[in-house]
């Protein structure tokens, strides 16, 4: 039994989650365009055919933009809380809506999805696991604190995408203006580079083989500086870093740290 993985995307200009196993995949989120992220999953040799559902994080439009038209094009159910599709603005045909309530899994086919309440500033905000039999990988991006929920559920993951999205210096010394520089650390914002290390180094499960860093800032972190931080910290957990221009590699989550550390396919640079 194994879990297969990939970041599509993964920043402001668009995020978008692979997670499946031979049988069945889920997307979480749809921020890229319904032909990028086609393309990109060909190049991977991920199949359309295998994702059964979409889940939304919330409706900020690096998460939603490509969603639409690949929900339709495809037939894909599309889950989403009715808050969420309120703010959104998306016109998703009745047949393919689909809701969700925190805490209560959601079966799809042989995946079982998890949402729970997350700090964001959306309307309705939700991070995910999903798992297929014990194992377990978590989505945890647009994170304005590290809360007891977040912690809780990375302690069960055996891969997850978590959120280091600015280095605090980088941040400060920047020329966003005051107001979003206010916005993107409070407690409705991102997770910094600093913040997401302490939820690893004090909550890491002993069986965490991957850890992917996500949704980095463009202009307030530094790819290789992230990586650096996390690898240093990391000791048998693979280290990735999940680019806002192109797609990881498919990696392969079998619930052991020893004989999982390389991806399927390493034809992709990881910035």
């Amino acid at each position: 039994m194994s879990l297969l993985v990939a970041s599509l995307n993964s920043g402001s200009n668009g995020n978008c989650y692979y997670v499946g196993n031979d049988n069945d995949a889920v997307l979480v989120d749809a921020g890229i365009s319904c032909r990028e992220t086609e393309t990109r999953m060909a190049r991977l040799g991920l199949s359309m055919r295998k994702v059964r559902a979409i889940f939304v994080s919330h409706e900020h439009s690096d998460h939603i933009r490509g969603l639409a038209l690949l929900a339709k094009k495809h037939n894909l159910p599309v889950y989403i809380t009715p808050l969420t599709l309120l703010h959104s603005g998306l016109q998703i045909a009745d047949g393919l809506l689909r809701s969700f309530s925190a805490d209560v899994p959601v079966s799809i086919g042989s995946l079982r999805v998890t949402p729970f309440n997350k700090m964001h500033d959306a309307a309705h905000p939700h991070s995910f696991t999903i798992a297929c039999e014990d194992l377990k990988v978590g989505v945890f991006t647009d994170l304005g604190v590290v809360c007891e929920n977040l912690i809780a559920h990375f302690q069960q993951c055996h891969a997850a995408f978590l959120e280091a999205n600015y280095d605090e210096d980088m941040l400060e010394r920047g020329s966003y203006p005051y107001h979003l520089k206010r916005r993107i650390r409070g407690g409705k914002g991102h997770l910094s580079n600093t913040q997401a290390l302490a939820l690893f180094e004090g909550y890491r499960p002993h069986f965490m083989s991957h850890l992917f860093l996500s949704h980095l800032s463009k202009d307030n972190n530094n790819p290789e500086l992230a990586l650096a931080l996390f690898k240093s910290r990391a000791s048998q957990t693979e280290v990735i870093v999940a680019s806002r221009y192109k797609e990881t590699a498919v990696y392969q989550i079998t619930g052991s740290a020893q004989t999982n550390s390389s991806a399927l396919n390493m034809q992709f640079s990881l910035f």
